[in-house]
């Protein structure tokens, strides 16, 4: 029985957490996520969800706000855990940690490296219009995401697909890649690759200027985008210069010779406006400042009466 070092902090990471307590060959020795955390509008502290399964299976927990000088760091090395695996942990790992174990330390990636290295691989696969996506495992080093890769396992991205599903989808892939690659890597049986630093690109987390959808992209990257930032942090327009979430949209086959952000059509229960590339999109849910996520049924009858073809309701100035 091999000793493990479990590292992760998101639900991504759960599931994998959990198929190593399941498998009789490992014994999960220690869990590390980050600290309880605030949660929704009353701020309720709030454990991780791989806290979740560690307490459940009677794991210590280790929560330090940062594992680099810290008391949590000492025991750890002090446990001589034969591996670590981390899965979107969310912090660096110092290398006296990772040079105190015995056979490896590994990460669950989530992209096909060494594309978007970093904390939101998913999101921007999404946003970028990708067809597919994956997850890697690679030997952890120094720099971020850097390492040789022992293992990878492709999977598509549809057009229904948004951050959620795929982090379900890509966590399921990652506990199953892993779980096959273990024990070639315990057995010596694995060869690792290094990674082309010329393929390398990045995928930073998502900052605040990032989530305004630009009106002049095509449709199918607007959509793209809504779907890139959806459940979270969630992406926006600014609509008749009010910031307003935009929660779900439409590809529509047709095209216009209007400017992006103007009125196409508008009915009792549709809104299509004009994108970059003569494109169209429906808005389908959305949620004005201050308001309750709604359909556009209900926005329209709200504030239908004021929108007709032709007027500019969506800010299209990158410039500013």
């Amino acid at each position: 029985m091999k000793s493990i070092i479990f590292m992760g902090t998101p639900e991504f990471s759960a599931p994998i957490l959990q198929s190593l307590i399941d498998e009789p060959n490992y014994d999960v020795i220690g869990v590390v996520t980050q600290p309880d955390r605030k949660v929704g509008r009353k701020h309720v502290l709030t454990p991780s969800p791989v806290k979740k399964v560690a307490v459940k299976n009677d794991i210590k927990v280790y929560q330090p706000e940062k594992l680099s000088g810290s008391a949590e760091l000492t025991e750890l090395i002090a446990l001589n855990a034969d591996l670590i695996v981390t899965a979107a942990f969310g912090q660096f790992l110092p290398m006296s940690l990772i040079n105190s174990v015995k056979i490896g330390a590994v990460n669950v990636h989530a992209s096909l490296l060494p594309k978007y290295r970093g904390g939101a691989p998913v999101h921007y696969a999404i946003m970028n219009g990708d067809k597919e996506t994956g997850v890697t495992i690679i030997y952890m080093v120094k720099k971020m995401d850097a390492g040789e890769m022992l293992a990878t396992a492709k999977i598509p991205i549809t057009d229904q697909d948004d951050v959620g599903t795929m982090f379900e989808k890509l966590s399921l892939l990652g506990r199953d890649l892993l779980l096959d690659t273990l024990p070639q890597l315990i057995e010596g049986n694995v060869q690792p690759v290094k990674q082309d630093e010329e393929q390398v690109s990045f995928s930073p987390n998502v900052s605040p200027e990032e989530e305004e959808i630009d009106i002049n992209l095509p449709a199918r990257l607007v959509d793209a985008k809504v779907r890139g930032l959806r459940p979270f942090p969630v992406a926006y327009f600014m609509m008749e210069g009010k910031r307003t979430k935009i929660w779900k949209t439409k590809v529509i086959d047709q095209t216009t010779d209007l400017k992006p952000g103007q009125v196409v059509s508008k009915t009792k229960h549709e809104l299509l406006i004009a994108t970059g590339e003569h494109g169209v999109i429906s808005i389908e849910e959305l949620q004005p400042a201050g308001k309750q996520k709604m359909t556009i049924t209900d926005y329209l009858n709200g504030v239908g009466e004021n929108l007709h073809p032709g007027k500019q309701i969506i800010d299209n100035d990158k410039s500013k």
